[in-house]
């Protein structure tokens, strides 16, 4: 979200708390982040925090951090309180969406899509759009194969075969990812997983991400992410990650 010169710029400002700048650091780096690479960023951008006990000043912080295994992640309180400062990019609506993906990560149970939507949240924040709709595109398609492993097995294989006689039955989300995107949203949608329209909306988020994933001359703005990860909070994430 912040660049080293702009965190350099905010945490000179008059009336921060030790918090404020502690969480300021935070989202200048690559979540989570453990406190070494806080001071030493802070070192960086002219704030000494050498002394300062950063885990009781974030426990004194009320909520604007998560503590994970590998270390502190801005929570959905840090990215209001950092928009209260003044440092968040991105318009509100678009900001919306992004505190609301945030939500779900603790639900997420599967690690490999959890972290792929965490670094979703964290491109579009940073204005990298294209990013942000490949990421997004891909912790969804995680949480649908893993819907599938879970609850449609049986159902998928059955059509999947019909389909193609030469499919080999799918066992693990990582045998589902032989199949074709586009073949694949066809298959859930005949077993009833999604419905025809939500297929159509997944079908034009796969066509984004394909132009989003290749050198080209196309352009993406924030409020357009925003509708891409909407689509994909409300059609997938809501529906089958928690």
């Amino acid at each position: 979200m912040l660049s080293p010169d702009d965190l350099k710029l905010v945490l000179q400002r008059d009336g921060l708390s030790r918090a404020d700048k502690v969480l300021l650091v935070i989202a200048s780096l690559g979540q989570p982040v453990k406190n070494p690479a806080i001071v030493a960023q802070a070192q960086e951008a002219g704030c000494n925090m050498k002394t300062w006990n950063i885990a009781d000043v974030l426990t004194k912080a009320r909520d604007t951090t998560l503590r994970l295994p590998g270390g502190y992640e801005v929570s959905e309180k840090g990215h209001a309180r950092l928009e209260e400062l003044g440092v968040s990019k991105l318009p509100t609506a678009a900001a919306k969406v992004a505190q609301d993906l945030r939500k779900h990560l603790a639900s997420i149970k599967d690690d490999t899509t959890r972290a792929f939507v965490a670094e979703a949240i964290q491109c579009h924040e940073a204005a990298l759009y294209r990013s942000a709709i490949v990421m997004s595109w891909l912790a969804a398609v995680g949480v649908m194969h893993n819907e599938v492993v879970t609850n449609h097995l049986a159902a998928f294989n059955t059509e999947a075969k019909k389909v193609d006689g030469k499919w080999k039955i799918a066992v693990t989300t990582d045998d589902l990812g032989r199949m074709k995107e586009n073949d694949f949203l066809d298959r859930i949608a005949a077993v009833g997983m999604v419905g025809k329209n939500v297929k159509a909306q997944l079908a034009a988020g796969l066509n984004l991400r394909n132009g989003c994933g290749h050198p080209n001359s196309l352009k993406v703005g924030a409020n357009a992410v925003a509708a891409h990860i909407e689509m994909l909070l409300l059609n997938v994430f809501d529906k089958f990650a928690t």
